[in-house]
């Protein structure tokens, strides 16, 4: 079944914060086999300009994608998640994630459209820090894979 074209647009709801942690970042970082000092250090990255350690770039997708789960288990949508693969993944920043910031998330669907039987999502999510400054925005690209012939 093709995803509702309807959707297109749809905001859902902010998420609840999210508080990022320096143990987080780590963590995070030593899972990409990033070493850069600046996610772990907080002196390295003071030296660099910042108050505390940032987070790699690709951090925000952890609670970026979870933010996409108020897309994915929307009933009315018509989305079989077991058909679902991620297709694709960009961030555009106005600054670094840092420890300490509470993020909220606010998800829209961008775009749906079909090709060769498949349904291609592109959620974009807006992540806030709790003075409602802008922080970064990331796309989700999901591609649910049309059904297989009986």
């Amino acid at each position: 079944m093709a995803l509702d074209q309807s959707f297109v647009g749809r905001t859902y709801p902010p998420t609840a914060p999210y508080e990022v942690g320096r143990e987080k970042i780590r963590e995070f970082a030593e899972a990409i086999g990033d070493a850069n000092p600046a996610y772990t250090d907080p002196e390295a990255a003071k030296a660099l300009g910042h108050p505390d350690v940032v987070a790699p770039p690709t951090f925000p997708f952890a609670i970026t994608f979870k933010a996409a789960g108020q897309v994915i288990e929307d009933p009315q949508l018509g989305l079989d998640y077991s058909r679902v693969v991620h297709g694709d993944q960009k961030f555009v920043y106005t600054r670094p994630v840092r420890a300490g910031d509470r993020l909220t998330v606010t998800t829209t669907i961008e775009a749906i459209k079909s090709l060769a039987g498949n349904d291609i999502m592109d959620i974009r999510g807006e992540v806030h820090d709790e003075s409602g400054e802008h922080v970064v925005t990331a796309w989700i690209k999901l591609v649910s894979r049309a059904p297989e012939e009986a």
